[in-house]
């Protein structure tokens, strides 16, 4: 059931969507040979998942590591009172910063980070620690990534959990 918000999308939704997720880079014509529709079919269709919000935006994925940023690490913080990194802070101050991720728990913030080196990742860490308590983690390796999104038969229904007699 989708909400006033979501859309409802139908097969030929999702088959455009797998296509995209697989790559973005594909055309009008190449994508409506693939899910058997016209090119101005297509067209109208991709146009109206953007218009919903569904497709959020393309991008150019690049590997850190070919660019010299081969150290991937996550920084959970929690920020001092008054020192919170995102209100006391600008992205550009953080180039190493790809993601900030905002959480419950002990922590306030998951930073997801990418360092040239060991001691790269260190004036890193001591520049942070500046707004609170970091707990790090270094990435060994990353075995799912950029997952495709399908949910075509719809989001399974949960049932709730038996109460405690």
């Amino acid at each position: 059931m989708a909400s006033r918000t979501q859309r409802e999308l139908d097969s030929l939704d999702w088959s455009i969507l797998r296509e995209l997720q697989g790559d973005a880079r594909l055309s009008y014509n190449a994508l409506a040979r693939r899910v058997g529709l016209s090119s101005p079919a297509v067209a109208e269709r991709v146009r109206r998942l953007e218009e919903a919000g569904v497709i959020a935006g393309y991008r150019a994925e690049i590997n850190p590591a070919k660019i010299g940023l081969p150290i991937m690490a996550l920084i959970q913080m929690r920020c001092a009172p008054g020192k919170c990194l995102l209100k006391t802070s600008a992205a550009a101050d953080f180039p190493e910063i790809v993601e900030v991720l905002k959480v419950s728990g002990p922590h306030c913030t998951v930073l997801k980070v990418n360092v040239a080196s060991v001691p790269h990742f260190e004036a890193l860490t001591e520049r942070l620690g500046a707004h609170g308590e970091l707990q790090t983690s270094m990435v060994w390796s990353s075995a799912l990534t950029r997952r495709v999104i399908d949910w075509e038969g719809g989001v399974p229904e949960v049932e709730a959990p038996p109460e405690w007699t």
